[in-house]
């Protein structure tokens, strides 16, 4: 496993407290779950209607291999 960077963006940073901060993880999936069990329902919320920004790349595929940095974004409204 690889320390990630991990930014939070909108309802996101919210439920984290923070804007970003480092995480041991190899797949999203991993990531995924360590971040709902540090922060909860909140963030469990958020990343089922969210996504996963993975080397610039929206993803929801739990098995994505993580590289430096993930973004974790919120839901967007439109289309």
């Amino acid at each position: 496993m690889a320390e990630v960077l991990v930014r939070y963006f909108a309802a996101a940073a919210d439920a984290a407290g923070r804007a970003e901060e480092p995480i041991t993880a190899a797949t999203a999936g991993e990531l995924r779950d360590e971040l709902v069990r540090r922060y909860g329902d909140v963030m469990a919320h958020v990343l089922d209607r969210g996504s996963l920004l993975v080397d610039g790349v929206v993803t929801r595929d739990r098995d994505v291999a993580l590289d430096a940095r993930v973004d974790v974004l919120p839901p967007f409204a439109g289309g």
